[in-house]
């Protein structure tokens, strides 16, 4: 049987990932993952771990009212409230996307700037100035917030276990930063599902997920793998004309709440 083994959000683009065991989804998949990011105060340009590896070191914990408290060694942790309807908006750009989002205040700045080192700026995406899904996948009004192009990511645990077996060491879940972890299933059945369902709500399966530099840094420490690994095996047996690809994109099709040890049915 398959069945929901892990839940993971992401409440600040590249920031460290929550465990969770249960949560609710809205139109931008789970309620508060990467509803928050960190830009350049200059460009505008979005920040994360394949330029600034101490991101990996940055906690950032989401709040039930929408806001954030954000942690990191050395620092003194501070709480972050959800920006009003009147806060500064602020031109971002996430890869090819631009848009004006909500800042969230001077304090908040002053704080991620000393951690960064550079002048940095903390923006949140409501729901009605999120983007629209990659084009050329899934539907016309898919959207997603500060995900780099689709709402969720799922993996399969045979698929890590498999992909840890072949670089020789046990590899951690969260170093390809899932949403979703489904156990039960054959190494990478994931690539061949197009429909799911996981209690009351089903997904789409959109896109294969391409993987980047970011998977070599371990989740705990933020150091890099000089061995390149897993990266470097995954670009010898799961290379694609866009990449090497390791996990599932997904949309959901309704709101609804999640909890681990849920069944999954392939509806196709």
């Amino acid at each position: 049987m398959l069945r929901l083994s892990a839940l993971y959000r992401y409440p600040l683009k590249s920031g460290k990932g929550e465990t969770l065991q249960q949560v609710g989804l809205d139109k931008l998949g789970l309620d508060g993952d990467r509803r928050w990011m960190l830009v350049d105060e200059a460009s505008g340009r979005f920040l994360t771990q394949r330029a600034v590896a101490q991101m990996s070191q940055l906690s950032a914990l989401w709040n039930a009212d929408g806001g954030l408290t954000l942690s990191a060694p050395g620092h003194t942790p501070i709480d972050i409230a959800l920006p009003g309807s009147d806060a500064e908006l602020r031109g971002v750009t996430i890869w090819r996307d631009t848009l004006r989002v909500p800042d969230a205040g001077d304090a908040a700045g002053a704080w991620v700037s000393e951690f960064i080192g550079k002048p940095t700026r903390l923006v949140q995406v409501p729901l009605d100035r999120a983007r629209t899904t990659q084009a050329g996948y899934g539907k016309d009004d898919d959207q997603v917030a500060f995900a780099d192009g689709f709402p969720l990511l799922l993996i399969g645990q045979a698929s890590l276990e498999d992909l840890s077996q072949r670089v020789g060491r046990p590899l951690e879940m969260l170093r390809f930063r899932p949403n979703l972890v489904i156990e039960g299933s054959d190494a990478y059945a994931e690539d061949g599902w197009k429909r799911i369902r996981i209690g009351d709500v089903e997904f789409r399966v959109v896109k294969s997920c391409s993987r980047c530099i970011l998977t070599t840094i371990d989740p705990q420490t933020g150091v890099r793998s000089e061995d390149r690994e897993p990266l470097a095996t995954l670009q010898k047996y799961r290379a694609e004309a866009d990449g090497a690809m390791f996990g599932q994109n997904l949309v959901n099709d309704s709101n609804g709440r999640l909890e681990v040890g849920m069944p999954v049915t392939i509806l196709e």
